[in-house]
């Protein structure tokens, strides 16, 4: 059985994990192509229930047609849902774009807020996208937690939730502010890489003698 480690032990391995994922992946950031915080909000709003790889075939021409908040919060639902078809819920997404470049557009001046609370308060943007965004733009510091973080953090035993407010908070607790942002990184390029959900690659993984292997099957380590 394994003895259950105090929060410190638990505090020092988190801090050990993401340091050797962040050596294995330095070239770890975020996957969606953007100029500019407009772009970076449309591209993180398109990704959900979606891959980067798909959101980054599409967005070459939605941003040619609507390139700044004043274009799209004049766009007609139909065409940007044709443009945006193939990323999946389509048409809650084009409602949530035209929205959320209204709100930017009456409210902002045009420009994309960096603050967390403020982001999650316009169309379309959840907590999750709000951190992504705040967080590359500068702003509020955040760890958001997409289903790869989610699925390590619960493997590595880094938190018991599965509610992505409190896995937040529990990676919050356990590392310092500077590694939030190269965790959040480390975490998902380890996960599409390694640590995928059926199939982990545990014997590549740097950070095997680190981790717990919640749910992993004797099978599933053994290959």
């Amino acid at each position: 059985m394994r003895v259950r480690e105090t929060r410190r032990q638990q505090a020092d391995r988190a801090r050990e994990i993401i340091a050797r994922l962040c050596a294995r992946y330095p070239e770890a950031k975020i996957a969606l192509h953007h100029s500019n915080p407009f772009e970076l909000l449309v591209a993180v709003i398109l990704s959900a229930q979606c891959t980067d790889v798909r959101v980054n075939q599409v967005t070459p021409a939605l941003f040619a047609r609507f390139p700044d908040p004043e274009a799209m919060s004049r766009a007609g639902q139909p065409e940007v849902e044709e443009l945006i078809r193939s990323c999946g819920l389509y048409r809650n997404k084009a409602k949530a774009l035209i929205a959320a470049s209204r709100a930017l557009v009456e409210q902002f001046g045009s420009e994309v807020p960096n603050q967390r609370e403020v982001l999650a308060e316009l169309p379309g943007v959840g907590n999750k996208t709000a951190g992504v965004v705040a967080m590359h733009l500068e702003g509020d510091l955040a760890f958001p937690v997409d289903t790869h973080v989610a699925r390590l953090a619960w493997r590595m035993d880094l938190t018991r939730h599965t509610d992505p407010d409190k896995i937040e908070r529990d990676l919050k607790a356990l590392l310092p502010h500077e590694l939030w942002m190269p965790g959040h990184h480390a975490l998902i390029f380890h996960g599409r890489q390694t640590c995928l959900a059926r199939s982990p690659r545990c014997e590549l993984c740097p950070i095997d003698p680190l981790c717990p292997k919640r749910g992993v099957t004797s099978a599933a380590r053994r290959r």
